[in-house]
């Protein structure tokens, strides 16, 4: 389907969105192995659009949906973490049947704006989640000491977690330490600043029995995952350097307790040689301990 005619049907059958989703062939949370791998791809609504240094890399959405289907369609990706505009394009190209749908529920703090640290609640809501049929819906949640309004994000990250388990679905809490240098918020990535963020998220809502967590690799991580008894996904970030040292920093990781799976974004969906397909069957492979 040309991305002319996702326009089209926006345009005169709009209704197809929502049978899109009612007729998404569902799959279980997580297969016999207990792992998870997921492609992130809300980037675009929180203005943060660029990959190795290029600021307007994911600004083509025929691209990026291209890119995303490609990885669906690869054995051991398990789905994909959207805002709707994506989720439902890609409902209405088939691409989300037998596949995990995560909604990303709060991209209020833009990139570079001087409230990005007010990370409120602008996209998916836990009850929209549970009517369309997802799987579960995540929440950034940047805690940031010198900044007032962080109280705000965590409790509406608290009501978020409380809605979610009372639904039964998985809510992705992503936590950071945040400090404000010279305007710009930078998450802090030492172990003790992760460890104290773990500590927070894992106690937002009222009950954990469905919370999940994202984290980043980061320095001492068994240290860092002895922290929690929740399921952890590792997130790919921004990617830098060469991919082969990521790809065995993800192996070392994946070898911990808590550590469940990967969320990623970027580092798959635009390699540096363009080609997605085998970034992703590495990536599956590392989850899931096979070769695809």
């Amino acid at each position: 389907m040309e991305l002319a005619e996702l326009t089209r049907i926006r345009v005169t059958d709009p209704g197809r969105i929502d049978s899109a989703w009612a007729g998404r062939r569902r799959r279980p949370l997580v297969g016999d192995d207990g792992r998870m791998l997921l492609v992130a791809a809300d980037h675009p609504a929180r203005g943060a659009l660029g990959v190795r240094g290029d600021a307007s890399a994911m600004g083509s959405r025929r691209e990026l949906l291209e890119r995303l289907v490609t990885a669906l369609a690869r054995p051991g990706v398990d789905g994909v973490l959207g805002t709707p505009d994506i989720l439902d394009d890609l409902a209405l190209l088939g691409a989300l049947d037998d596949k995990v749908a995560i909604g990303s529920m709060n991209r209020g703090g833009l990139q570079g704006a001087v409230f990005e640290l007010d990370d409120r609640f602008t996209a998916w809501t836990a009850d929209e989640i549970a009517a369309r049929g997802l799987d579960g819906g995540k929440m950034l949640t940047r805690i940031c000491l010198g900044d007032p309004g962080t109280v705000a994000t965590l409790e509406a990250s608290a009501h978020a977690v409380t809605d979610l388990a009372r639904q039964g679905l998985m809510a992705m809490v992503e936590p950071f330490l945040s400090v404000v240098e010279d305007g710009r918020v930078r998450n802090l990535l030492d172990p003790d600043s992760v460890i104290a963020s773990i500590g927070i998220a894992s106690g937002l809502g009222a009950s954990s029995a469905h919370t999940w967590l994202k984290l980043p690799v980061v320095d001492d991580l068994p240290r860092v995952m002895d922290a929690t008894t929740l399921p952890t996904l590792l997130l790919g970030g921004d990617p830098q350097g060469d991919p082969h040292d990521t790809y065995a920093a993800w192996a070392d990781a994946l070898n911990l307790p808590s550590v469940t799976g990967l969320v990623v974004g970027r580092a798959l969906l635009y390699p540096p040689d363009g080609d997605v397909g085998a970034a992703v069957d590495i990536a599956s492979g590392l989850v899931h301990g096979r070769t695809t």
